[in-house]
Formats: structure tokens, sequence, C-alpha cells
């Protein structure tokens, strides 16, 4: 399938629809794993790896329910506090404010196309507050905090091209955990 087909048609991703008690204890476990890979950048090289896999369960959290997933996000950054604190900015703005707002883009949009969109404004615009008011060198001592031109362009090119994986990622994981969330609680009653 084409890249043009992928980006301009309809997600068809449902928001679910669980018991109350169940989006908390969902969104709960998924705020103790997104701490828990954030702040497996502190072991370096695979860590990386885990660390950016945080933002898949703050997405999903969001995608059960937009308040699940603020509560989460707000979770997940206490939990950061007590577990890795200079990991909490980096999760604020970049990892978990992604998740949040693709979440909240697979709710309200209803093309591919406005979910990436809205995950590579709100990712680019938290790199660019970390970068340029927090002074915060988020992409490595190699880029310089001072404002130029090509930076901010090639962190919005850079922005959507990542939140468009992390769509794609998001939906795969969200029909994986309601089959999973369905199954569970099918058989128990």
């Amino acid at each position: 399938m084409r890249l043009a087909n992928l980006i301009h048609k309809e997600h068809m991703t449902a928001p679910v629809t669980h018991a109350n008690n169940v989006k908390l204890i969902t969104g709960s476990l998924l705020g103790a794993i997104a701490a828990i890979l954030q702040s497996a950048g502190l072991f370096g090289g695979v860590g990386y790896i885990f660390s950016i896999m945080a933002t898949g369960p703050i997405v999903l959290a969001t995608l059960t329910s937009l308040r699940i997933g603020f509560l989460t996000f707000t979770v997940t950054g206490l939990l950061l506090m007590i577990i890795q604190p200079s990991e909490v900015l980096v999760f604020l703005f970049t990892t978990g404010l992604l998740g949040v707002s693709l979440g909240a883009g697979f709710r309200k949009a209803k093309k591919q196309t406005t979910v990436v969109f809205i995950g590579g404004l709100a990712l680019a615009t938290g790199i660019m507050a970390l970068l340029y008011v927090f002074r915060f060198p988020v992409l490595g001592p190699g880029v310089s905090t001072n404002i130029n031109a090509g930076i901010p362009a090639g962190i919005f090119v850079f922005s959507l091209f990542y939140s468009f994986i992390w769509m794609r990622l998001s939906m795969t994981g969200m029909k994986y955990l309601n089959k999973i969330i369905s199954n569970t609680f099918l058989e128990e009653n």
C-alpha cells in the first residue's frame, strides 16, 4: 500500500467501551509501565530504545478515555519524579505529550492525516519548548539552544515522521489491548 493511501484513510480506531473500574485499572497499569520504560534511559544504549517506548502506554490510556489518558500522563510524571527525576521533563514534553496528543487525535479526528499532524505538532512544540524555553539540550549537545531557522523546521519534519510511526504502532496496540481485555473480562463473567 502506498504511503499516501496509508495517511489519508480513516484510522478505524474506535474508543474503548469498558466499565470505569476497568479503565482506571488499565490506566494505572499503563502509567506504571510508561514510568518504567521512560526511566530505562538511565542505562543508556538499549535503555534509550525502551525509553522511547513510553509513548505507547500513554496513547493506549488516552484511547481508553481522555480523562484516563490525562490521569495516566500525570501519574507517570509523578512516578518519574520518584524513580528517575532527570527524565521528568523529557517525558512531559516529548514522549508523554506525544502519547496524549495522539490518543486525543484518535478520539477526536477521523483521518489519519489529522492524527499525525496533531501528534507531530505537539511533539515539535514540546521539543522546541525544551530547547528554547528551558534551554534543555534534549537533542544532544550538538544542537544549539539558540534559535536557528533550520532547526525548528527539521524538528517539525522529524516530529511528523515520528508521529506517523507511533500512529501506526498505536492502532496495532489498541486492537491487541481490546482483544486481551475483552477476552479476560468475558471469561470472568
